[in-house]
Formats: C-alpha cells, sequence, structure tokens
C-alpha cells in the first residue's frame, strides 16, 4: 500500500470508530429518555390522583359544603 492509501485507510477506521462510539452513546441516551417519560407519566398519575384525593379530603373537611376558592353566585 502506499502511503496516501495507508493515511485514508487510518482515517477510515478512525471514522468508523467515532461513528460506533456516536451510536453507542445515543442509544444509551434513548435509553434515558424513555425511563425518563416513564416515569415522568407516572408521576403526573400519581399527582393527578393525589389532587383528587385532596380535593375529597378538603370537600369533607368543610363539612360537604362548596370548597373556599369557588366563587360566589353573584359574580
Amino acid at each position: 500500500m502506499t502511503e496516501e492509501m495507508q493515511i485514508l485507510v487510518e482515517r477510515i477506521d478512525e471514522l468508523e470508530s467515532r461513528l460506533a462510539f456516536q451510536e453507542d452513546t445515543i442509544s444509551g441516551l434513548n435509553d434515558v429518555i424513555t425511563r425518563q417519560d416513564a416515569d415522568i407519566r407516572t408521576l403526573l398519575a400519581h399527582m393527578r390522583e393525589l389532587g383528587e384525593k385532596y380535593r375529597t379530603i378538603a370537600f369533607e373537611v368543610q363539612g360537604g359544603a362548596k370548597q373556599l376558592d369557588e366563587k360566589p353566585p353573584h359574580y
């Protein structure tokens, strides 16, 4: 092989190595994002559930009366 050919082969090998590393990194990041998305969805569901429980408890504590933050009917 000529010297130029050897340099080109080395450059191609380096590029292939970098590409493989980048693909691995992207795959890892995708896995993290997928897990975070699932966690966020779970947390949002829990927040909604807690909100409903809070509203129910607040309603019961007030003796079944309307919530304090509701506007009176004349508004």
